[in-house]
């Protein structure tokens, strides 16, 4: 296994790919590994190094590889379509995806290398346009639909995972080179464009609790800056919930507090779409544990 993995390492390194090592059996860098996507290589010399400690498995880092990876899952047992995807024909992910692009009217290319999942899923490989910087996606675009760009990586063919959610190797199903990224599914998985907005100012009554909520907006949104790939989303879900706690206690207004969190999550790179609902889903969060400040 050990081989198996490294030679599908090496492989992907020799195309430039920067690889990085997943702990074994998992999805997950090893603990302690951190910063993947710097630290990710296509030197032979490091990526043998890192395989002769351990029989790990393989990560991509799809954003300096320049691929832009469609990654469409399957249900895991009992799970159900949302209300807006429980239409007939509609049981994985590609058959989501399959109707958004005829939505769209944009047509799918699927002469390009695809990877089989340990859980039946499918990954489609694409090359990124140049000059382009495509964020990675969870649940954004549809019901079991993931993009991994920046701020991604996929778990390359030769990895075997055991988890509890389901066991399996990832394979390489169609052995195509990486088709370019049509300019169809471009425009689709593109960020939506933010209009500029003049910087937000948020009020705080002039009380005795002036300076600690100023300085709890200044951590959360220093925090969310500081986010690595790969934690951004749950970064920005951290910081809605705990300035959730102090909206629902009344200390500070919700829509300003949105508007900021919006700015700080598209600031990072998060598509704006998964930013909405992630926030939404943050001070849901956050209400539930109301923080009222004394006035006395």
């Amino acid at each position: 296994m050990t081989a198996t993995a490294l030679r599908y390492a090496l492989a992907a390194a020799a195309r430039g790919w920067p690889v990085f090592p997943l702990a074994t059996g998992d999805k997950a860098p090893p603990r302690g590994f951190t910063d993947w996507e710097r630290r990710a290589t296509c030197d032979p010399d490091r990526i043998r190094a890192w395989w002769r400690r351990a029989p790990y498995n393989v990560g991509i880092a799809t954003g300096p590889a320049r691929l832009v990876v469609i990654d469409l899952d399957r249900p895991k047992p009992g799970q159900r379509p949302p209300a807006e995807w429980d239409l007939p024909g509609i049981s994985d992910g590609a058959d989501v995806f399959a109707m958004l692009c005829e939505r769209a009217g944009v047509a799918i290319e699927w002469e390009t290398l695809q990877v089989r999942t340990r859980r039946g899923g499918l990954h489609l490989y694409y090359t990124a346009p140049p000059g382009t910087r495509l964020p990675s996606t969870s649940g954004s675009l549809g019901w079991l639909i993931d993009t991994r760009a920046w701020g991604g990586y996929v778990v390359a063919p030769g990895s075997t995972v055991t988890l509890a959610d389901g066991a399996g190797r990832y394979t390489v199903q169609h052995a195509a080179p990486p088709a370019p990224l049509p300019p169809s599914l471009f425009k689709l998985l593109s960020p939506a464009r933010i209009p500029a907005r003049r910087p937000v100012h948020v009020p705080i009554a002039d009380n005795r609790h002036s300076a600690y909520l100023r300085a709890a907006l200044d951590r959360e949104l220093a925090h969310l800056a500081a986010a690595q790939p790969g934690q951004r989303n749950r970064s920005l879900f951290g910081a809605a919930a705990a300035l959730g706690e102090l909206v629902a206690g009344g200390a500070l207004p919700e829509q300003e507090v949105k508007e900021l969190l919006e700015q700080g999550g598209v600031g990072i790179g998060l598509h704006h779409s998964e930013v909405i609902r992630t926030i939404e889903s943050g001070l849901r969060h956050g209400a539930r544990r109301p923080r009222r400040l004394a006035t006395a």
